[in-house]
């Protein structure tokens, strides 16, 4: 898969994200379900913490990537929904850290909501990954 930046304005790009990426020779596109702060079994964790639930929502994300046999490279879009966006951007490295390891910037949405699924869970990230 060859992925080409589109950026008009070079402002999101210090926020670690691209405004668009043209996607060319694509075989598989893979669409992961919004992933959240949950165990194996589903059970919520971390309540109440903002950073851990982004870093266990990252995981989990990464384990579907996983059983896809892709990895955060292949990801190409991502949409993030915070109860509390404040406490998000002031934890948002853990996403940049993550993303900027695998050496890509996918285009993303942030969205402000007033709960999730699961009253405990304040953060969620879904994906599209392509190879």
């Amino acid at each position: 898969m060859k992925r080409t930046a589109t950026n008009p304005w070079a402002w999101s790009l210090n926020f670690g994200y691209n405004q668009g990426e043209i996607l060319e020779n694509v075989s598989r596109q893979l669409v992961v379900a919004g992933q959240t702060a949950v165990d194996g079994n589903g059970a919520p964790q971390h309540p109440g913490d903002m950073r851990n639930q982004m870093i266990l929502a990252l995981d989990n994300l990464e384990a579907v990537l996983t059983a896809a046999e892709m990895t955060l490279s292949n990801v190409v879009k991502l949409d993030i929904y915070a109860t509390d966006v404040d406490a998000l951007m002031q934890n948002f490295d853990v996403i940049g850290a993550r993303f900027g390891a695998a050496g890509v910037m996918p285009p993303q949405t942030v969205l402000g909501v007033t709960r999730l699924a699961i009253p405990p869970l304040m953060f969620e990230i879904s994906a599209t990954a392509a190879d």
